[in-house]
């Protein structure tokens, strides 16, 4: 069996020498950035400002997020529940629980199915739990007759429609 020259002479032809430098630059400056991210939060949102990202935190953070949430976790469940975005070039940080989403707030005003289909099994029900609204809403709902109804709000968002208290700014 026998090889077409020109395959063989093209496979083993070298980069072009603009491309691989255009790869080269492309990577160098990645890193920076990457490795900011990844390792240091507070470097990475001084560059970047407002990022609604939520990424895991860096090991290092955990003392302030014990600090800043009032708690002691261990390192390791820190980092499996903790959350950090960029904010103003700040940094802010959310633990998750059951009922403390870290995710954008819904703030919606129209009833979502969950809410509908409560109020259709649970007619004049005084509230509806999250189990149907969901841990992400900012109201309260009741059943008027078979109609999901706000009762009030009772959540603040903040500007970027995050659940504000869930969210604490490190130093």
């Amino acid at each position: 069996m026998s090889v077409d020259p020109m395959i063989k002479a093209s496979a083993i032809q070298p980069m072009p020498f603009r491309r691989l430098l255009a790869v080269l630059v492309l990577a160098a400056l990645a890193l920076p950035i990457a490795t900011a991210h990844a390792a240091q939060p507070a470097a990475a949102c001084t560059q970047i400002g407002t990022d609604d990202t939520p990424r895991p935190i860096p090991e290092s953070f955990v003392p302030a997020v014990n600090a800043a949430f009032g708690t002691s976790m261990p390192a390791d469940a820190a980092i499996r529940t903790t959350v950090f975005r960029c904010a103003d070039r700040h940094v802010l940080v959310c633990t998750t629980g059951a009922n403390l989403p870290c995710s954008p707030a819904n703030t919606s005003r129209t009833p979502g199915a969950g809410e509908v289909n409560w109020c259709r099994e649970h007619p004049d029900a005084a509230f509806i739990p999250m189990v149907a609204t969901g841990h992400d809403t900012i109201y309260a709902w009741r059943c008027h007759g078979t109609a999901p109804q706000i009762v009030r709000q009772v959540q603040d968002v903040d500007a970027r429609g995050f659940i504000a208290p869930y969210w604490k700014e490190l130093p």
